[in-house]
């Protein structure tokens, strides 16, 4: 599975400086994801860090 960044991100940058494997990127409408490269923090942390720094609650499982 991956995280999702759904329409309601506001670009704040909290969540890019968490992702352990650099999954995070800015696209073009707002933040992504790269579905291929996130892990869900598995093996670095018991939950995703993006998803407890996202101030809109924009992140969500795929």
């Amino acid at each position: 599975m991956a995280m999702f960044i759904n329409d309601e991100c506001i670009s704040c940058g909290a969540c890019e400086p968490e992702c352990p494997v650099q999954a995070i990127y800015d696209g073009d409408e707002h933040t992504m994801i790269d579905p291929d490269k996130c892990v869900e923090c598995v093996g670095h942390f018991d939950e995703p860090q993006c998803v407890s720094v996202c101030p809109v609650d924009a992140i969500h499982k795929l």
